[in-house]
Formats: structure tokens, sequence, C-alpha cells
């Protein structure tokens, strides 16, 4: 995992998101105009003997492209890891910096891309040009029972890469179905493990309420339910 890290951090073939990143890490905005931004690509992060797996989309563009760490130094973040500290997934309710003493206990988090992309839409060849990253990190997760996919593109990508397991129909073997993308909604993968799917905790679902905190327990106490079980 450390040397996958390591190529996570040094990776530049995106040529968009390495100039986007880059410029968003020197142009600062006001209220962070003092810090030092990351401005690289964003590793992943937690226990690597996790049994539980958090798919994002992609780090923001002031948050862990400024931090360095995912999911940090923004309210999605926020809610994120208050969620998995209710849960019994985190020591801490807060995540600010890289140096904040924030560890994550049977938990690992990563993204379906690492590097802040424009407006928070990645292009398909940027999402294709992660894809590795996120192939090997799974298949370095050999403990691994459940995966929360924070929003569509999560869900689909965690699907699109593990697989769903087949439903038996009579004699014969079907192809599994797809799930409708909903909050709560679970389905089996191939080899085993859960994926559960939830609202991102973006500024847009938690400011309009349709995602709420609670919401997002319900997720984490699940997966907490799995993975004890």
């Amino acid at each position: 995992m450390s040397q996958l890290q390591t190529e996570i951090i040094d990776c530049s073939r995106c040529p968009r998101l390495v100039e986007w990143r880059e410029q968003v890490a020197g142009e600062r905005v006001r209220r962070f105009a003092g810090d030092d931004y990351w401005g690289k690509p964003v590793p992943s992060f937690g226990d690597p003997a996790a049994r539980l797996l958090v798919v994002g989309l992609a780090p923001a563009a002031h948050g862990g492209n400024r931090t360095g760490r995912i999911f940090t130094g923004d309210r999605s973040g926020d809610w994120l890891y208050r969620a998995l500290h209710r849960a019994g997934f985190a020591n801490q309710p807060t995540s600010v910096h890289r140096g904040d003493g924030l560890k994550l206990q049977d938990c690992y988090i990563t993204a379906v891309i690492h590097c802040a992309p424009p407006a928070n839409k990645p292009l398909r060849d940027e999402i294709e040009n992660c894809r590795p990253f996120l192939t090997r990190e799974v298949g370095s997760l050999q403990c691994l029972r459940v995966v929360v996919a924070l929003g569509r593109l999560a869900f689909d990508a965690t699907i699109g890469l593990i697989g769903l397991e087949s439903l038996a129909k009579g004699t014969g073997a079907a192809r599994a179905r797809k799930p409708h993308f909903a909050h709560g909604c679970e389905a089996q993968l191939r080899g085993g493990s859960t994926l559960i799917a939830s609202f991102h905790p973006s500024q847009q679902n938690t400011f309009t309420g349709r995602l709420t905190e609670p919401m997002l327990d319900r997720i984490f106490n699940r997966a907490r339910e799995i993975v004890s079980g």
C-alpha cells in the first residue's frame, strides 16, 4: 500500500487535472491564502487491514487538494469523519490536516480519481486513467467485507470494477441485475462483500436536507453491523 500511494502522488497521467490542481494551489482563495497547498494527487487513507472501504468521487479543490488528505479540509469531510467516529471507525470526529492525529480503525478511504477536477466533474478518460489504482487497492484489502459508495459515480465505478454476484434462476445462472442507485440500497459484490450506496455528503445534499446526519449514520451503522457479524 505504501508503494501504491507513492505512485498515486507521483502520477501525472491527466494533463487537464495536473493543470487545474496546480492552478488552484497557486492562486488559492482568500480564506486559505496563507496555507501551503498540497497541489498533487491525494493519496488514499486508512487501515490497510480494513474490512470497510469508503469510495468517494475526487478530492475537493480547496479540501484534499489543499490539505493532502482525502476528505479533509471541507464540509463533506466534516460530515464523513463525524459519522465514521460515531460508528467506531475513526478515533476522532475531525480531520483538519495530515498531522492532526486522526486514525481510521478497520476503515480505508479512497476515491474514483485522486486529483481535484474542474467543477468536480472528471472526464471518462480521467476516470479510466485512475482505475488501475483503485483496482490494486481493492485487491490489496484482503479482509474487505463492505464497500460504502458515496454518490452515484462511485457506486457505478465500484460495480464496474468488482462486479456483482450472479443471481441463481432455476437450473441456470442469471446475470446479476444492476441495482438502481438509492440511498441505503445494497448489493452483493463478486467475492462476497456488500456494497452500500449513500448520497454524497456534499453541500448540495447536506444544505438541502437531501442527506441528514441520521441518514449517514444509518449507512455506517449498517456497515458496522455487517463487518461485526
